[in-house]
């Protein structure tokens, strides 16, 4: 029995369905248009996004005028009391929730019609003891809620989902 394979993607174990004439990729710095956020998110959040399409696709990243292009903005970066609680005669946060917003546009040079401008949102939950200074000293409290980001990107722009 032989099977035959016909199409113009190719699908992996990672999930990609990417066109096998894309061999490249660009990933502009994500500047922080926020009025929030420490002042590494920009520069975390754009490494965090190229070391994911590197880990998870065969495409060489490069400076500029990939065959897949992104780039965008951090819009929102939002922390605000998710869960008011009573005691006694107060109301107060049981929990905070940190909401990040990023403006992604996609580029595909090989196929416009996969190409999309689109913004996605993510957020964390952390314990109202947590102020906003320890949250964003800590970039693996960040990194949570923006890999959340990063991933629904990648599966919208070379998964397909």
């Amino acid at each position: 029995m032989s099977v035959i394979l016909s199409g113009c993607s190719v699908y992996s174990f990672t999930g990609t369905n990417i066109d096998p004439s894309v061999k490249t990729m660009s990933i502009a710095t994500f500047q922080n248009n926020s009025s929030n956020g420490p002042s590494a998110l920009s520069q975390q959040f754009t490494e965090d996004f190229k070391d994911y399409f590197q880990r998870n696709t065969p495409l060489k990243i490069q400076q500029r005028d990939g065959d897949l292009q992104i780039e965008g903005q951090i819009i929102a970066y939002d922390f605000a009391p998710a869960a008011i609680q009573r005691e006694g005669n107060v109301d107060q946060a049981g929990v905070n929730r940190l909401t990040i917003q990023v403006r992604v546009k996609f580029i595909n040079t090989k196929d416009d019609t996969q190409s999309f401008e689109q913004t996605f949102q993510s957020n964390g939950d952390f314990p109202a003891s947590q102020s906003i200074v320890a949250i964003n000293s800590d970039p693996s409290s960040i990194r949570r809620i923006t890999t959340n980001i990063i991933t629904d990107v990648f599966n919208k722009s070379v998964a397909n989902w």
